[in-house]
């Protein structure tokens, strides 16, 4: 989870708890049909954050507008050697080692 400061205010904000954010973003995520991306983004106009998820390899900002800040691979060569075809509990792992050092310096980039 964030530490105090901008980022953190604003999940909270948008999704009230920041376990609502990863609740939303991992269903997104183990929905992705096919291979992809789910996708904590920013989006710059409104000051808002959303998940989202893209296709394939399809680029975040250049088919969202969303500045990336955090993502999750949902191709198969990301999870199937460790969790086979059980997505959810790959992503599921992915929330214990987060940096959210990073996030929170991609989202301050992003301001």
């Amino acid at each position: 989870e964030p530490q105090d400061g901008a980022l953190k205010d604003l999940i909270l904000e948008e999704f009230v708890t920041f376990d609502a954010l990863k609740k939303a973003l991992t269903e997104a995520s183990v929905g992705v049909q096919g291979s992809g991306w789910g996708w904590l983004g920013y989006d710059k106009a409104a000051h808002s954050l959303r998940v989202v998820t893209c296709a394939n390899q399809d680029p975040l900002l250049a088919t969202t507008g969303l500045y990336p800040l955090f993502g999750i691979d949902v191709w198969e060569h990301a999870y199937y050697l460790q969790y086979k075809n059980v997505r959810p509990d790959y992503v599921n792992a992915i929330w214990h080692i987060i940096d959210w050092k990073s996030v929170t310096e991609r989202f301050k980039a992003a301001l």
